[in-house]
């Protein structure tokens, strides 16, 4: 390699460097937007109304998370389809996958809010048998329901306005959103007596805010993306691209969606009111990882996709390791601080019976641990697709949730006093069953290259 070779592929080096970090800090931001939001939002509720409040939220949850597969299946997809014809200075085709994501969305979040209006009590009814707590669960979900095209419309222009080179803004949007659902959080249940319908109410308005934010986005000159009914390509190659892209990522949150049903109802039968809102805690914690986690994977599938649609390989690899030192390490200080100060998290949620604060510590800590081979098994579902190994990609999205819910109903079953380990169990048996996978394609791979040479 020449001089001039080395100072070139040094100065692409030094770009994908400040790019990283510029994408990195700002996907944090979103993520930590919403993960204060998530977290705030239980400790206001839990302490403005009290167990059952965080209790009807958490077991609102799998509605919450299957909005969420919706915008990982359509925006996440979009995103990373609009981020591939970015690279390869295709704005026509980058703008027509963009209008058809934004409308898709509006779309599925109208059917979402017919079915708050014609269905409310079977809706509620379908996520909780605890009669104390089918209540206020419903009127937490009524309120979100109605809300979804906000929820829905927000995430997915949030996705595509990062790619397209103003991830700021989106931080920006995200950081405002949540910051008016708290206030406004405190405001509904305080002093308008909405209760916990108040909490949900505040969680749209955010979302409104947030979404008309992101609008100043396409008045910038550096704005790619604009309406485009057009393009080469037929409605039906957009959509497949989209799917075929999203549908990883979002058959692991359809995965997470189910879990977090079974699980609620799991938990609630063996470990009645009390074991619902240590896994509610549980769940709040997860938060705190995602809020690491959806910003290393927001920025490893931006900046990925669009050296995949430049074809850099070296520069693929560089991206791929900087996000895993950085999951690394925030992994491991918020698994410290977790086993340190499992307590002060418990009472920060209104917890204040002693048998609760006790299996709320032992839980905690192994939730702590728990959570780590899932962040890492994550992770790796989006290098697979990134290197084109859709099978394996495939087989993570599956398995990263389905695994765990037979574990739980065995121990639950078993042995309900150790059920708090059943997602640690999984995790592990996850990981070994993927590593023994790969061995065996690197297997394949070499005898194939042997027998052709």
């Amino acid at each position: 390699m020449s001089s001039s070779d080395e100072i070139a592929v040094k100065q692409s080096q030094g770009d994908i460097t400040k790019q990283f970090w510029r994408f990195l800090w700002s996907s944090i931001l979103i993520a930590l937007s919403g993960c204060l939001g998530n977290v705030v939002d239980g400790i206001i509720v839990g302490n403005l109304i009290g167990e059952d409040g965080v209790s009807a939220i958490n077991l609102s949850r799998p509605v919450v998370q299957f909005m969420f597969t919706v915008t990982t299946l359509i925006a996440t997809g979009a995103s990373m389809v609009v981020g591939f014809y970015l690279g390869k200075k295709d704005a026509g085709r980058a703008r027509y996958v963009f209008t058809q994501a934004l409308f898709g969305s509006l779309a599925v979040g109208l059917v979402l809010t017919a079915i708050a209006l014609l269905w409310p009590a079977e809706t509620a009814a379908l996520l909780c048998k605890n009669a104390r707590l089918l209540q206020p669960t419903r009127e937490y979900l009524s309120v979100l329901l109605l809300g979804a095209p906000a929820y829905l419309m927000m995430w997915a222009l949030s996705a595509m306005v990062g790619v397209d080179g103003s991830p700021r803004l989106v931080s920006v949007a995200i950081l405002i959103d949540n910051a008016v659902n708290l206030c406004l959080d405190i405001v509904f249940i305080k002093y308008f007596g909405w209760g916990i319908a108040g909490s949900s109410a505040a969680t749209v308005v955010g979302h409104i805010v947030g979404f008309a934010i992101m609008l100043r986005h396409f008045g910038y000159s550096n704005c790619n993306l604009k309406l485009s009914w057009s393009s080469g390509d037929t409605w039906g190659k957009a959509w497949r691209q989209i799917i075929s892209q999203g549908t990883p990522l979002a058959l692991a949150s359809i995965c997470l969606t189910l879990l977090l049903f079974c699980a609620n109802s799991i938990v609630l039968s063996a470990r009645a009111r009390t074991g619902i809102f240590v896994f509610a805690l549980c769940m709040n914690l997860l938060q705190i990882y995602n809020l690491f986690l959806a910003g290393t994977c927001r920025t490893l599938q931006s900046l990925g996709s669009i050296e995949v649609g430049r074809g850099d390989v070296d520069n693929l690899r560089l991206v791929i390791g900087k996000c895993l030192r950085f999951i690394t390490v925030a992994m491991v200080v918020t698994c410290i601080f977790v086993w340190v100060w499992p307590q002060g998290i418990a009472e920060l949620f209104g917890c204040k019976d002693t048998a609760t604060l006790a299996e709320s510590n032992h839980a905690l800590r192994v939730f702590a641990l728990s959570f780590i081979p899932f962040c890492y098994i994550y992770v790796l579902m989006i290098i697979y697709k990134l290197y084109g190994y859709h099978r394996m990609a495939l087989f993570i999205s599956l398995a990263l949730s389905l695994t765990v819910i037979p574990v739980l109903w065995a121990v639950a079953h078993i042995a309900p006093q150790a059920i708090w380990y059943s997602y640690l169990i999984a995790y592990v048996i996850e990981g070994a069953i993927i590593y023994l996978l790969h061995r065996l394609q690197r297997i394949r791979f070499t005898l194939q290259r042997t027998t052709n040479e």
